[in-house]
């Protein structure tokens, strides 16, 4: 059973990541952060990787008795192992800048929370 203290601590760091998700959706800095890590997937071939297993799946059921669901199901466990090749976010930042130029980012009325 949660105590009222965890709830409460849940629904503040809900809150905390719905501020900072939308500060960075004003900023624009929250499509940037996405062309970056598609672009990292990209490079690291975690896409290509993906798209030869999905090949695969079809290959060996036949492309007759494979459904978009059956070719998700089977790619998404790979997909999720595979992200562990690329760098973390905190390897991201100080190689390709910080959101708005600085290391933290500031919410009005929240202070200052560190982004590392």
């Amino acid at each position: 059973m949660m105590s009222t203290y965890n709830i409460s601590k849940m629904n503040k760091d809900a809150q905390m990541r719905a501020t900072i998700n939308q500060k960075l959706i004003e900023t624009g800095e929250r499509e940037r952060l996405k062309e970056l890590l598609r672009a990292k997937l990209i490079e690291c071939g975690w896409k290509d990787q993906l798209k030869a297993h999905c090949k695969d799946v079809i290959k060996e059921k036949g492309l007759e008795h494979v459904t978009v669901d059956d070719l998700v199901a089977e790619i998404t466990p790979k997909g999720r192992d595979g992200l562990k090749m690329i760098p973390k976010v905190t390897e991201i930042f100080p190689k390709y800048g910080s959101i708005n130029g600085a290391t933290r980012l500031t919410i009005k009325g929240e202070g200052m929370f560190p982004l590392y």
